[in-house]
């Protein structure tokens, strides 16, 4: 089964050649990319967060197989949902599943919650899907494994995170970790880098429970927190010792209004 794009010609653009061009514009060379554990990248319109994503899978080195964990906004299917097979198709050519490593994580049983196939729960999010073009623009090849999550407890955050971790370490090969996330949404340009930094800081100590409780105990509206805290919580375990923001910013850089802004941020962990 194949997916088709929910936000193409609005959050990027639909067309082959224009895409192309705009990430040529977000994406520059880098002398040595890093092997890392995880990116952490937003997912708003590439023109308000396309710079901040493209500063971040900059960095990095694109390893063939991707785990992608964003939000699930609108509440559609299983609380944590993994499409299992098939393909997405996108404006710069299909991006295969990768069934081995997605059947490696549905085979770890976790207590709280059930890691479930249901392509439903993409079939309209867009956390997710725009994280891809800049992965496939810079490894053709790509194969990813998506999950979107609905909101959990702190407890089935961990729980979540070690059943990634037995996957990816059954599986064998090399996989990156992406968490889609943006910071605080429409709230003005002070109080949104002060909330985000709060965030942030447990970001940068790989401290996931403090961001999980941060988030929660300031009212700061990061949409992809429990993506976040599950791939910090994942990174832990396969011996992460760093977390590095690449770039802060927010919509205001671009449209001048800073009344009402969302933050952006990129992170690399290994």
């Amino acid at each position: 089964m194949s997916r088709k794009p929910a936000v193409a010609n609005m959050f990027y653009p639909g067309d082959k050649h224009q895409l192309k061009e705009q990430l040529n514009t977000f994406v520059r060379p880098v002398p040595a990319p890093k092997k890392v554990l995880a990116a952490i990248s937003p997912h708003a319109g590439y023109m308000y967060s396309g710079g901040v994503a493209g500063d971040v899978f900059s960095q990095i080195r694109i390893p063939d197989d991707v785990l992608i964990l964003g939000p699930n906004h609108r509440g559609m299917g299983a609380t944590v949902a993994l499409t299992a097979s098939g393909a997405w198709d996108m404006p710069l050519g299909p991006v295969s599943i990768n069934e081995a490593l997605a059947e490696s994580i549905m085979n770890v049983p976790i207590s709280e919650v059930k890691i479930k196939d249901d392509p439903q729960a993409h079939a309209m999010e867009h956390s997710i899907e725009v994280q891809v073009p800049f992965l496939q623009f810079l490894r053709p090849e790509v194969k990813i494994v998506p999950i979107a999550l609905s909101h959990l407890s702190y407890d089935t955050c961990q729980h979540v995170g070690q059943a990634l971790v037995k996957g990816i370490q059954d599986y064998g090969k090399e996989v990156l970790m992406v968490a889609s996330t943006d910071m605080t949404h429409y709230e003005s340009q002070e109080s949104a880098k002060a909330k985000d930094k709060l965030a942030i800081d447990r970001i940068l100590d790989l401290d996931p429970e403090g961001l999980y409780e941060t988030v929660a105990r300031h009212g700061i509206s990061m949409c992809g927190v429990i993506p976040t805290t599950v791939v910090l919580e994942a990174c832990k375990a396969l011996g992460a010792s760093k977390a590095e923001v690449v770039r802060y910013a927010t919509s205001g850089d671009v449209t001048g209004d800073y009344s009402q802004v969302v933050g952006y941020a990129g992170f690399i962990v290994y």
